[in-house]
């Protein structure tokens, strides 16, 4: 997949001074190679934890990463600013690869999910738990691995990149009102594909059934 430029921008300007990225990628075109790694001191860690969590593989999330900042040196001398900062581009080189890399390896999963018949948000509770507990780590981790690769991407970004939405929306290169559907529809799927865990997940906020 192609990764969009911004040009003509009406708001070049404004987007210069937003943009946290805009002195290391001067420095970039300028041809100076030390703004690759301060480049990288600030995003390095972001998107190997974005490729891991699609992924789950410290050595592939590796891979990713090192091949979105190859990208990112190859395209810094030729970006022209306009409606997203560089990190977001940064992000959706990541998003794709990992895509490339999910559609290579996806095993075949049920194409339904069975109802839940409890509203009990065990999606939110299971990932505050899920750094507190192995088992439900593991039951998560599944979990995510099942749910369609946009979705699992929806949910990366909010919960574990911590993005807003309106980033969000832009890294997924969809809209903001589309992302939070898929966002609820993401949430909605992994409660169902928790329910099974439920009371064991449930069970480590010391709640009772």
């Amino acid at each position: 997949m192609d990764i969009k430029l911004w040009r003509n921008s009406p708001y070049p300007d404004q987007v210069r001074m937003t943009d946290p990225d805009h002195d290391i990628l001067q420095a970039l075109t300028a041809g100076d190679h030390n703004a690759l790694g301060l480049l990288m001191e600030r995003h390095l860690h972001a998107i190997k934890s974005l490729a891991w969590h699609m992924l789950g593989d410290e050595m592939i999330a590796e891979d990713i990463a090192q091949e979105v900042f190859i990208k990112a040196w190859k395209q810094a001398p030729i970006w022209q600013s306009g409606n997203a900062k560089f990190s977001t581009w940064l992000h959706r080189v990541a998003k794709n690869l990992c895509y490339d890399r999910l559609r290579k390896k996806r095993e075949v999963y049920m194409d339904t999910i069975p109802e839940m018949v409890d509203d009990t948000d065990l999606a939110e509770a299971a990932m505050i738990m899920q750094d507190k507990n192995t088992s439900h780590k593991n039951h998560i981790d599944m979990a995510l691995n099942k749910l369609p690769e946009r979705q699992h991407m929806a949910i990366t970004l909010c919960h574990y990149q911590n993005k807003s939405q309106n980033e969000a929306a832009a890294i997924m290169e969809i809209n903001v009102r589309a992302y939070e559907s898929l966002l609820a529809r993401a949430r909605q799927n992994l409660r169902k594909l928790l329910q099974p865990h439920k009371k064991s997940i449930v069970g480590g906020f010391g709640e009772h059934s």
